[in-house]
């Protein structure tokens, strides 16, 4: 699989999203590291911007009475990310069903070699809720529109 970055982020043939972040100061602790908790953030960036590579807005859906929330969380931290480092941060679709979507994501920097240096990965449930009611709720059809 090849994948070109660019300033903001790209879709490659297999429909991973891929975004790059810097790190900065504010993300680490005072050893420089990045907090557990901001790749967290990272990856919530990048599905995010995937809804918007396809015209999705989060706050126009919100007006709809659609909201997100994260209902399962599974990570594995490998690696340390690094003040001031240039990250990449994927985001890829790999289940859909009535309510929910489930991600594979990554956080990765590319070594001297141009490979993929794996910092940590994840596997993130998201579920659609009513504003309202708060209660589980079939993806809106700006959503559910996008998947085959």
């Amino acid at each position: 699989m090849q994948v070109v970055i660019k300033k903001v982020a790209v879709l490659s043939c297999l429909n991973e999203f891929i975004l790059p972040i810097r790190v900065y100061y504010e993300d680490t602790d005072a050893g420089g590291i990045v907090y557990h908790a901001n790749y967290l953030k990272f990856m919530e960036r990048a599905r995010t911007e995937w809804l918007r590579s396809f015209g999705v807005e989060q706050d126009t859906l919100a007006q709809q009475g659609f909201l997100f929330v994260l209902s399962q969380l599974s990570i594995n931290y490998r690696k340390p990310a690094l003040f001031n480092e240039q990250i990449y941060v994927s985001a890829m679709l790999t289940e859909c069903q009535k309510a929910s979507m489930l991600f594979t994501q990554q956080v990765w920097r590319q070594n001297s070699d141009n490979a993929r240096e794996l910092l940590a990965d994840a596997s993130v449930k998201v579920v659609c809720i009513t504003q309202d009611t708060r209660r589980p709720t079939p993806l809106p059809p700006a959503i559910r529109n996008l998947i085959p």
